[in-house]
């Protein structure tokens, strides 16, 4: 029905043509007076007339209708296997949008390697600070200064950052699944932040979950290491950082400045700083949105439920999709 309608508006004025030539017919023999028996056969041939013209074409129009709903399919590839004109004018619209087509593959082309130029230095430049961050660290070994060490771990921490961000839009991303020790992922990531934990002086409630997890070990060591880094950041001096397991779920509880309840909802959007990020001015709404891409590649989930001043708590489900792969 909606083709019908649809065909009957594209060809409205024959419509009205037909209509009205009806009209005139009529109005001519009712002042002739010619006798009704005429005038219904003048009906009858006009409506003969208009059903040969309209049906047909309403089914060419209605198979016209499916060629190029099949086309939608086939929208992504370079050249569509436009059907045959019918017409001057439909030449006319297939080679503007050949034009379009042309334009569009050019332009996607050129955007794709501006992006592969930009990812090539940024990552460069991430493996080449490296060195001088490797060569502070030497230097920091003969003349320990914790502060400075502190900071140089953060330095570290947004460089992972730069390379995880990077390493998540690339084509060539590979995951290796397998068994790990989350008890030991956990010791690793806490080893390496043991000195911020000094020396904000906060305490640390580490319960080993006994669990074995199927899963990349260094991406969820990546996202374990960005909760950790949040959990110390802002938690202030003489807080506590909890890490436990509840079931099949890995919990990293701090006690925090918390999160905003209009805040929540957006925490995971890529940018979003939030209140806690406009007070602080260094925070780049990037980290919590790196974990949950991460998780996302990885079958496994993260939630978080926090009240300012009291704390956040996160928790990471490292098996509600994860035992569709086992």
């Amino acid at each position: 029905m909606r083709i019908l309608w649809a065909y009957l508006a594209r060809n409205c004025k024959l419509v009205f043509l037909l209509a009205g030539c009806l009209g005139v017919c009529s109005a001519v023999f009712y002042l002739y007076g010619l006798p009704l028996e005429s005038v219904g056969y003048a009906f009858v041939l006009c409506f003969a007339l208009g059903f040969l013209l309209f049906v047909p074409g309403c089914f060419r129009f209605s198979r016209r209708h499916r060629e190029l709903e099949g086309l939608l399919s086939q929208i992504r590839e370079k050249a569509l296997p436009l059907p045959p004109p019918r017409g001057l004018l439909e030449e006319d619209y297939q080679a503007l949008l050949r034009a379009l087509a042309s334009e569009r593959t050019a332009l996607a082309l050129e955007d794709r390697n501006r992006i592969q130029d930009m990812t090539d230095y940024y990552t460069l430049w991430a493996h080449q600070i490296k060195t001088p961050i490797a060569a502070m660290r030497l230097l920091l070994q003969e003349e320990p200064r914790p502060e400075l060490e502190g900071e140089l771990l953060k330095i570290e921490q947004y460089v992972e950052m730069v390379l995880g961000y990077l390493r998540l839009g690339s084509d060539s991303t590979d995951y290796v699944f397998r068994s790990c020790d989350l008890d030991g992922l956990l010791r690793q990531a806490l080893r390496k932040y043991a000195r911020l934990f000094i020396l904000k002086k906060i305490s640390l409630d580490f319960r080993e979950t006994g669990k074995t997890v199927l899963t990349d070990g260094k991406w969820l060591s990546f996202v374990v290491e960005q909760l950790l880094s949040n959990a110390v950041k802002y938690t202030p001096e003489g807080g506590r950082v909890r890490i436990y397991g509840d079931g099949e779920t890995l919990v990293i509880a701090d006690s925090g400045i918390g999160i905003r309840p209009e805040d929540l909802p957006r925490v995971f959007e890529k940018g979003f700083t939030g209140f806690n990020g406009r007070e602080d001015k260094k925070s780049t709404g990037i980290g919590l949105y790196l974990c949950r891409q991460v998780l996302d590649r990885l079958n496994h989930d993260i939630s978080i439920s926090s009240r300012p001043g009291q704390g956040t708590l996160v928790r990471l489900d490292l098996s509600r999709r994860t035992r569709g792969v086992e």
